[in-house]
């Protein structure tokens, strides 16, 4: 059966699985913003979990945002050093959004609403449902205030993330229930793996080398070189969601 990797480095909770399209073999998880020092050596210890290497591997999920400008940057990173090695490798993506959505779905019983903290005042928020062996999007994925996300969005049966747990008052009074923060309801790269598996869930990646991640805005840096300089970042056009 073919082998893939999944990588998810979205949000401050990162982690890793190796597994068959629908599941995971296993899965190693990391946080507090360490993804540059141990995003490789943890890809290595979940194929050595798994019982496997990168030569047995048939392809890659990855999340690709919204989410951290750095995180998401260095996972792709990790994957484009593998397809130097491994250049026949399959890719396949979706948002760190959905997959957060999914894995809450396994108990939800309706709708999902995954927030993830923006800073600056603001969420990544989307809204997923389930529909026989498919996904629905609600609403897609955006950058907004948590006023704004609760103005927009239909009511969810329970809201998920990090964003969620931040702003848990106000998540409180919209949906009348707690949020779940991370873990339980943070990312996980195994998600990547089951929605392959799922109709609308993950898409091919033709060409890896131009493939950028869905940052939902362009980084704090960039916005204030443009200011700095009054225009726009030579080649930043790449970076913007």
């Amino acid at each position: 059966m073919s082998l893939y990797l999944s990588i998810d480095t979205a949000t401050d909770l990162g982690s890793v699985a190796v597994g068959e399209p629908g599941q995971s073999r296993a899965e190693v998880t990391f946080t507090d913003r360490r993804h540059a020092s141990v995003l490789t050596p943890a890809v290595e210890e979940c194929l050595r979990l798994a019982g496997a290497t990168t030569q047995d591997l048939s392809g890659i999920a990855i999340a690709d945002g919204p989410g951290s400008f750095t995180g998401l940057r260095i996972g792709l990173a990790t994957v484009k050093g593998i397809l130097e090695v491994s250049d026949s490798l399959e890719v396949y993506t979706a948002p760190s959004l959905l997959g957060a959505a999914w894995s809450a779905m396994q108990n939800a019983g309706g709708p999902v609403a995954v927030l993830y903290d923006a800073y600056r005042g603001e969420v990544f928020g989307a809204v997923y449902d389930r529909e026989d062996a498919a996904i629905r999007e609600l609403l897609a994925p955006a950058c907004c205030s948590v006023d704004d996300f609760v103005e927009r969005a239909a009511k969810p049966r329970v809201a998920v993330g990090d964003g969620a747990a931040l702003y848990a008052d106000r998540v409180r009074e919209w949906i009348g229930r707690e949020p779940v923060g991370p873990p339980d309801g943070g990312p996980r790269a195994s998600a990547l793996l089951e929605l392959m598996q799922v109709d609308g869930g993950l898409t091919r990646v033709l060409d890896p080398d131009a493939f950028v991640p869905t940052y939902g805005r362009q980084a704090a840096a960039q916005d204030r070189w443009e200011e700095a300089h009054g225009r726009q970042l030579p080649d930043s056009r790449s970076h913007r969601s």
